[in-house]
């Protein structure tokens, strides 16, 4: 990584530190701390535009005051399968659920549950693509690959008022 191509920045939030990166197409990923490590932490901080923005946006939707997200982001990075996950990621919004086989279904790839959950836990840029959104046919919660885990995505969900079973 070369900080003229891409951009870093690491901000505070309730689930631990969040580190972000960039480049000239958008946000190319988002990390949650997880056991007090991000995967960049001896990168120094390198901010951009649009990394400053996506620190408000982020800071707003903690806070409570932003239920969306206006940002470029690059989901470059993933086979065309990940991609079409990511993609119908991206069209839940704030307090919406979805369940693995029902994201399947809706992306043209019915009985393909497991393969989604893959997918979903890859997503390189949970919370704006809102991967924590997708639950179980009953409303539990498999898996979470981000920060702490499990713990993480209960706060998200709590945060957008989304029920859920642990």
């Amino acid at each position: 990584m070369t900080t003229s191509e891409t951009s870093l920045i690491r901000l505070a939030s309730p689930i631990g530190r969040l580190e972000i990166t960039a480049d000239a197409a958008g946000i190319l990923s988002l990390s949650i701390e997880n056991n007090g490590h991000l995967p960049l932490e001896e990168t120094p901080e390198h901010p951009s535009p649009v990394l400053r923005k996506a620190a408000q946006q982020l800071g707003e939707y903690f806070a409570g005051s932003r239920t969306s997200f206006d940002l470029p982001v690059h989901l470059g990075a993933g086979t065309e399968f990940q991609q079409s996950v990511w993609h119908g990621l991206e069209g839940l919004a704030f307090g919406e659920v979805i369940s693995y086989g029902d994201l399947g279904s809706a992306i043209g790839r019915p009985g393909s549950g497991r393969a989604i959950g893959g997918a979903v836990g890859a997503n390189p840029v949970p919370i704006i693509v809102g991967c924590h959104r997708v639950l179980a046919t009953n409303g539990r919660i498999t898996g979470y690959s981000g920060g702490a885990g499990i713990p993480t995505k209960a706060w998200l969900l709590d945060h957008e008022g989304i029920e859920h079973r642990v």
